[in-house]
């Protein structure tokens, strides 16, 4: 017999306990990175995604568009600015944010059903989702740029019961209803936790964690989030991987259960992290999980 179709057969039952495991369970998606930028990758992306929604997951994308917005900044005669990581947003880089992020979010929607499942796109200003005050970086104000201080799921809720893919892309407002570009890191683990999901994967334009970045050998396929708090108290943790870390992590103490760090570049990442015993990223657990 043919051993590559040998090999598919193994492929799907090594596959079988994770779906019974994680059937009809939240797991949030944050896209983002370059996997947004390639239409190869894109379409692999969202064809994980379909595939999770029809084997039994609850899949929630929530978005980022930090490129696209930058491209259309220029495009509009502004250069764009930023400060520790993030970006400057007065009102005319709020209002093409706004403008872009919406387009990105339909752009998706429109991928998601022409794979025959059914998607809602929306923002965190949608049903009272993501409310926000405003953020300062180092004490310096960078206009509408927005720190979450609350979330309410029932609208994604209320469309998991009803069995379609919620996407989010990440404005919200504040108590005056002013708009407020939000950190889509934020908005995705903020979304996690107020949804207890059981996994919440970032995709990123790195394979993982390391211990030493320059030594691929020390890469971590797991810890629990214990040992994070000690990599990053230690030192082994560097630029812009400690606060994805800290993201995490906040994410695990809100209820989340396990959170992927996975490489975007690499077609399929999500079925390969998923679905196989080895993995292809770094996961971290909550302390009462088993590895």
């Amino acid at each position: 017999m043919d051993q590559s179709i040998m090999h598919k057969a193994e492929v799907l039952v090594e596959a079988l306990p994770y779906i019974q495991k994680f059937n009809r369970k939240i797991v949030v998606v944050k896209y983002g990175g370059s996997a947004m930028l390639d239409d190869h990758l894109k379409e692999d992306v969202i064809k994980d995604v379909v595939l999770l929604k029809l084997v039994g997951f609850k899949p929630v994308i929530v978005h980022g568009g930090g490129k696209d917005i930058s491209k259309w900044v220029k495009r509009s005669g502004m250069e764009p600015r930023f400060v520790n990581g993030l970006r400057v947003t007065d009102d005319a880089t709020m209002e093409i944010a706004e403008m872009v992020l919406n387009r990105v979010n339909k752009g998706l929607v429109q991928k998601v059903e022409s794979l025959g499942v059914h998607a809602v796109g929306i923002s965190g200003k949608d049903g009272g989702l993501l409310k926000v005050k405003k953020r300062y970086s180092g004490g310096e104000d960078i206009g509408f740029v927005g720190e979450i201080t609350e979330v309410n799921p029932k609208i994604l809720m209320d469309l998991l019961e009803k069995d379609f893919l919620p996407i989010i892309c990440p404005i919200g407002y504040d108590d005056h209803y002013d708009s407020y570009n939000i950190n889509a890191d934020d908005a995705a683990c903020a979304v996690a936790s107020a949804l207890h999901a059981n996994k919440l994967a970032f995709l990123t334009d790195t394979e993982g964690v390391y211990r030493d970045f320059s030594d691929k050998t020390s890469f971590i396929h797991s810890m629990q989030v214990h040992e994070a708090e000690e990599f990053i108290a230690s030192g082994g943790a560097s630029g812009g991987m400690i606060p994805k870390l800290q993201n995490c992590i906040a994410a695990l103490r809100d209820g989340v259960a396990r959170v992927h760090i996975l490489d975007g570049r690499l077609p399929h990442s999500l079925l390969l992290e998923f679905f196989t015993n080895q993995g292809i990223g770094t996961v971290i657990i909550n302390d009462e999980e088993t590895k």
